[in-house]
């Protein structure tokens, strides 16, 4: 009975760490991402992302559903390409998916990892530029064998919630809030269940090889896992959570969160961008190819340079003494 009472009360604490270390980054960039949209900021860098888009073989008008998407997340994103009366290939709606699933909720997911020792501008090139590569690799690829010029089929055309005024922000706001607590609470339960049944140590185990060529040491494994399939806010808040108690090294939690950066939410992600009509087979297995690919040249790249470099451009330290 007493060692059950020690459970959830330790199952407790960690509970509260771990939202109150995300919630304190959410909710100012929350509110600044609202004052962004109020004066006009979306609409402004979509006009900015224009000449890029053609670059990647996708019509100007996608720079607004990209920028939405920088800035907001992928449903945001989703909303506004509805919107547009503009009918894309299969090879598009890959192209296009795939920059979304690479570069999304950037306010909130780079001061995530911030917080968790990544620099900022490490992070935002890696995204923006990673996507960006991913879109010319696929332009290049579909042009080249020429498949997937048919029509794409939307699959999802949602009902636009009309926000009436700033208090249903609010509210919508703190719904989503509540939502992320319950998520992070059953995600702690759920860890240590598996830490008890041993199967955490299973899972190291199976994964040791794959994580040893991408740099990622055992005790970022389930971390690492649970980011990759639910998402960075989620994988993120453990990861700045065991970084600030020293329990995983810097330069682990910096390929981890670079992983993460390409390769997160690989279930809801995947399935949204699947509704615009996108090719599951590039935005799945072709996203997981090129995300270890290049982490492992990051990795391999991180081991021959030297601590201090590292330390003073890429990461640091956020473990408490």
């Amino acid at each position: 009975m007493q060692s059950i009472k020690h459970f959830f009360i330790e199952l407790g604490r960690d509970i509260f760490n771990v939202t109150f270390t995300l919630f304190k980054v959410m909710i100012p960039i929350l509110i600044t991402i609202k004052i962004i949209e109020e004066l006009g900021g979306i609409v402004l860098l979509s006009q900015l992302l224009g000449p890029l888009m053609q670059t990647v073989g996708l019509p100007d008008s996608m720079s607004l559903v990209w920028a939405t998407t920088l800035l907001t997340n992928i449903y945001g994103g989703l909303i506004v390409l509805i919107s547009i009366d503009n009918t894309l290939t299969v090879a598009q709606a890959s192209i296009l998916g795939s920059m979304m699933l690479l570069a999304h909720s950037l306010p909130i997911e780079a001061t995530i990892a911030k917080k968790a020792g990544v620099n900022l501008w490490v992070t935002l090139v890696f995204r923006i530029g990673g996507s960006l590569l991913l879109a010319w690799i696929l332009h290049q690829t579909y042009q080249l064998t020429g498949s997937l010029n048919q029509p794409a089929k939307m699959l999802w055309s949602p009902e636009v919630s009309v926000e009436n005024g700033y208090l249903d922000w609010v509210t919508s706001q703190l719904q989503n809030l509540a939502m992320v607590f319950l998520v992070i609470s059953t995600l702690l339960f759920t860890l240590k269940v598996l830490k008890i049944l041993g199967i955490e140590k299973l899972m190291a185990i199976i994964l040791k090889p794959f994580l040893r060529l991408l740099g990622i040491s055992q005790e970022a494994t389930n971390i690492t896992i649970i980011g990759a399939t639910l998402g960075l806010s989620f994988g993120g808040g453990l990861l700045i959570h065991e970084a600030q108690k020293g329990h995983v090294a810097a330069r682990d939690v910096f390929t981890s969160i670079m992983l993460l950066n390409l390769l997160h939410s690989l279930i809801e992600d995947t399935l949204l961008i699947l509704l615009i009509g996108a090719d599951f087979n590039t935005i799945f297995w072709g996203r997981l190819l090129f995300s270890v690919i290049i982490i492992a040249a990051l990795a391999a790249t991180i081991r021959k340079l030297s601590p201090v470099f590292c330390e003073r451009y890429l990461y640091r330290s956020v473990a408490r003494n």
